[in-house]
């Protein structure tokens, strides 16, 4: 919905003790009279939430017959307000004694001794009353509920004021409370009046902010307890999981060297909103499996492979069942419950070192297989949760100091095949606006992602548009529970987006709905894309989709009609073998539309690590240096060389995948350096990964856990978490923000940046960073989207780039309002003939694997499962089947499964879900001891060298 034009609104003028003030029409009184500086209480009220006035702790004197809570009375033209009347203060005299009375004494009440701010006590102090000298009788026995294992509800002190109903409602979008009972028993109630850890809450603790009373607050983590702000060391800094990089403040305890908590804090972006990860998985970095010291194999553990019995395979833990050969320790080869490395198993293997004499080991091997077999046999892992400057210096290391370009991250597993189809087409791989440009838009379409799960802030931005008028389609194979929210659903089969996108737009130009306009000024090869599509008319692209014809024609006109239309997108659209055509599409739909280039219209991937926008920014793929300059342009090339005072490989490197298969061919990359990737559990076909990483002559592992992929290691170096660290990272929108240590490093554990330039001046570079903010300076210098920014600028909330003014404006939120960044300045279309997967289901494999991720988890859950609360969450690996797939093998839910593929086996329990369609299955890949990518294939798309994520044969059976 585009928002209406100042120059049309109207004002009022009004008089509030005595001082005039003109609004807008529609103005609160209480809204008016902040704006004179003129407190008025409340308790009910959240500027954030709409105004109810329930608690009445607002009223003023208007001059009518009875006083007007101020939070929800209009200003009318003329009006005359008073606001602390004696009348009026009497009031809330009585009003505040009549709630404190039900209350838990002051030194036992859950706000008051823990954060210490209850408002209601702050209340009965201004009007000087306590429970202790009322008259008044306390009711109680509306008990106390504490099944969630971080949010406790305390009913007895709560005062109904619904701002947690409206926490949960207008912000957030969950509509998990509500209200129970009659009378006096009336209480908050979850869902139909379920235990809160039972109900449908997704603990994304907004309610715990609201709440003005010690009704709800958080329990203590790891028995940290929780005290005042004021007792406690506040760190502003942005939460360390998904892309849409929520600004937040954790309250630490430095006697106990801890966090006590953490809230969510005002950014343009996240507008103080956080989800469960956010505000309460922030304890792995306390883990007592922290590595603390350097690690050197033993050589009695050569010849080299996995150490664990789970992470050597299949076949160990099948022997085990069947009372054959147990592993070297006597175990029987059964996964570790928790799904955490055996480091009881592992260590042994390994010797504690000095850095000096591992940074030595490092450099001395790296350096001699370079002089063996030449830049080529050195390959480099970088990581989506590095800063921006250690992302800069890791993939300059590997450039500059072994004269390769076989440099990739987690990109590779992502959005690769989003920005290989974006640069083609508008010459940027970044995204065209933001996530909360949501609310300028007429409709929206979701598709390949389910962002309540995958990016739960910006989805709370997506519920509250559609609250708003915005239109959702969302197009999807699995119904999650944005399709509760959506007016169309498109379950489409998978992997036929493109004959979807394809019927949807042959509709939108047989209806004449393009912007001939903008494709005449702005648009390249619209005669081709019209040839392409209309051989996909609605008919045959439901045969090929199974979404019904007439829903494709809906579609298409509510895309094709829309004033202003964005397109959000995830790993279901790029974690394909035709990701990149699929993006193709969507980039063709935006623009014969004319929707890109205004509020409310564009293109965004919704980028999944904390900084994969960042780290791929900062150059840390291998065909492109920082600011996606390509590696094989000459005078790109010499610029990076003079800059850099080296020569430069003019050949584009290997991706992830293409380095694990390098490594199992004669000739190819023998030494590898990996800093905080997992790709035994990251990467597709995890056979052939335990191969690739068995026959390295070396790696060198640096993470801050004992991960699958460090058992293959010569050296593990112990790094820093997220939070033991300065540095900028870059958010889904294009936000650069700080991140600030909180913490030290425990034991000899090292920052990331400092080790990268420890291990480069041993192998000849003259580097002598002093700080964070140097290497991002230099950094900047080389990247003309990152012009003006400076650590210094960037204070509190971060800036999105480009940016002319840092010190004076956020950033530019819409890109391409007058050209696109290609060389003549139009979007290229590239249309895309639809492709069947590479592996269909058969007789021995009948049923469709999707991946992906589940709101309380991430990546490969090295550390979501060491979150007490995350993983008591959600503690269990489960397939996902569809009620009449699980029938027709017999299969109940919670019963133990066998799913295997041609390429692995894997065990865990079955999850009846209504949301997945016929054939198909879903696997979360957090867990170790059910890992999905031992299912998967390895096939890539041929242009983003993504692996086919999201589409492979299985066979689901009942356990042995």
């Amino acid at each position: 919905m585009l928002e209406e034009p100042a120059t049309s609104v109207r004002t009022v003028s009004v008089e509030i003790d005595g001082r005039a003030v003109t609004v807008p029409e529609g103005t609160t009184i209480y809204d008016a009279a902040k704006r004179l500086d003129i407190d008025i209480p409340v308790l009910c009220h959240d500027e954030r939430f709409d105004p109810v006035g329930v608690c009445r702790m607002c009223v003023v004197d208007t001059g009518g017959r009875a006083f007007a809570a101020a939070c929800v009375r209009p200003c009318d033209d003329g009006m005359q307000v008073k606001t602390s009347t004696p009348e009026l203060e009497r009031s809330r005299a009585v009003l505040t004694e009549l709630l404190i009375s039900d209350q838990p004494p002051r030194a036992e009440d859950p706000k008051q001794t823990t954060t210490g701010d209850n408002l209601l006590l702050d209340l009965a102090d201004r009007f000087d009353v306590a429970k202790e000298t009322t008259d008044l009788p306390c009711g109680s026995g509306r008990g106390l509920d504490l099944s969630n294992p971080v949010i406790a509800v305390d009913h007895d002190a709560c005062i109904l004021c619904d701002r947690c109903v409206r926490a949960c409602d207008d912000i957030q979008g969950n509509d998990v409370i509500g209200r129970s009972g009659k009378g006096y028993s009336t209480k908050i109630a979850f869902d139909l009046n379920d235990p809160m850890g039972a109900s449908s809450c997704v603990t994304c603790g907004e309610c715990v902010q609201a709440c003005p009373t010690g009704a709800l607050t958080n329990k203590a983590i790891n028995d940290v307890p929780i005290r005042p702000r004021e007792e406690l060391d506040a760190v502003d800094s942005v939460c360390p999981y998904c892309g849409v990089g929520c600004a937040l403040t954790y309250y630490v305890d430095r006697s106990r060297g801890a966090i006590a908590f953490a809230e969510g804090r005002d950014q343009p972006g996240s507008k103080g909103r956080l989800c469960v990860k956010g505000r309460y998985g922030w304890d792995y970095a306390a883990s007592p499996q922290r590595l603390t010291v350097p690690l050197i194999r033993v050589d009695s553990s050569y010849p080299k492979g996995p150490l664990s019995a789970d992470v050597r395979g299949d076949g160990d833990r099948e022997r085990g069942r069947r009372g054959g050969k147990l592993s070297k320790n006597g175990k029987d080869g059964r996964r570790k419950p928790g799904g955490l490395v055996d480091y009881d198993e592992v260590l042994p293997h390994f010797r504690e070192a000095t850095w000096e004499e591992a940074l030595d080991l490092v450099a001395r091997r790296l350096m001699e297989i370079h002089a063996e077999q030449g830049p080529g046999a050195i390959a480099g892992f970088g990581s989506a949760k590095c800063s921006n400057e250690e992302a800069y210096l890791f993939q300059k290391l590997i450039r500059a100091g072994f004269g390769t370009n076989n440099i990739d991250h987690c990109t590779r597993l992502c959005h690769a095949s989003s920005v290989a189809a974006l640069f083609e087409g508008v010459g940027s791989g970044a995204v065209s606006t933001t996530y909360g440009d949501v609310a300028n838009a007429d409709v929206v379409i979701i598709t390949g992602s389910n962002p309540t799960a995958n990016h739960p802030v910006a989805s709370s931005f997506f519920k509250q548009a559609r609250r708003r008028g915005t239109k959702i389609i969302y197009v999807d194979p699995r119904a999650s529970t944005v399709s509760e929210h959506a007016d169309y659903h498109c379950q489409v089969k998978p992997g036929t987006d493109v004959a979807f996108y394809n019927s949807v737009m042959h509709e939108v130009i047989r209806l004449g709905l393009i912007d001939l306009e903008f494709i005449k000024a702005r648009v390249s090869n619209f005669e081709e894309l019209v040839r392409t599509v209309n051989d996909y008319p609605p008919e045959r692209g439901a045969q090929i989709t199974g979404v019904d014809a007439d829903l494709i024609r809906q579609v298409a006109r509510v895309w094709g009609e829309a004033e202003a239309g964005v397109i959000y997108w995830g790993m279901g659209i790029s974690q394909h073998t035709t990701g990149t055509d699929n993006a193709r599409c969507l980039i063709a739909m935006c623009s014969i539309t004319g929707n890109v280039g205004r509020p409310g219209t564009g293109l965004h991937p919704l980028r999944g690590q904390n900084n994969v926008q960042g780290a791929s920014d900062a150059g840390l793929i291998p065909m492109f240096y920082p600011d996606y300059q390509g590696v094989d342009l000459d005078a790109t090339r010499r610029r990076f060389e003079e800059a850099w005072g080296v020569q430069l490989d003019p050949n584009r490197g290997l991706t992830v995948t293409e380095i694990i298969g390098s490594v199992l061919k004669p000739g190819g990359v023998r030494g590898m350096y990996m800093l905080g990737e997992n790709p035994f559990l990251s990467d597709p076909n995890t056979n052939k990964v335990r191969k690739a990483l068995s026959q390295l002559e070396f790696l060198v592992v640096q993470d801050i856990f004992m991960t699958e992929t460090a058992e293959f290691a010569d050296v593990i170096l112990p790094a820093s978490s997220y939070l033991e660290k300065d540095g900028s990272y870059t958010n889904t929108d294009r936000r650069v923000q700080l991140g600030r240590k909180v913490m030290d490093p425990p034991g000899q554990a090292r920052v990331d940046w400092e080790i990268v330039q420890d291990i480069a001046r041993r192998i000849g570079l003259d580097w002598s960073y002093a700080s964070p903010s140097e290497v991002f300076d230099e950094m900047v210098a080389l990247m003309p989207s990152y012009r003006n920014l400076r650590h210094d600028n960037l204070g509190l909330t971060g800036k999105l780039y480009p940016n002319a003014d840092p010190e004076h404006s956020d950033g530019t939120v819409v890109l391409f309002d007058e050209r696109f960044n290609t060389d003549d300045g139009l979007a290229h279309l590239v249309p895309a003939q639809w492709l069947p997967a590479k592996e269909l289901p058969d007789a021995d494999y009948p049923l469709v694997l999707n991946t992906g991720r589940l709101l309380e988890h991430w990546h490969t859950g090295s550390m979501t499962r060491r979150s007490f609360a995350l993983d008591t969450i959600s503690p269990i690996a489960e397939v996902y089947m569809h009620p009449k797939d699980a029938a027709d093998r017999g299969l109940a839910h919670g019963q133990m499964a066998r799913v295997r593929s041609r390429r692995g086996v894997i065990e865990l329990q079955v999850r009846i879900s209504h949301r997945e369609q016929l054939g198909n299955c879903f696997i979360p890949f957090h867990f170790r001891e059910a890992a999905a990518n031992l299912l998967t294939i390895d096939e890539i798309d041929p242009h983003g060298k993504i692996p086919e994520f999201k589409f492979c044969a299985i066979q689901v059976e009942a356990a042995k």
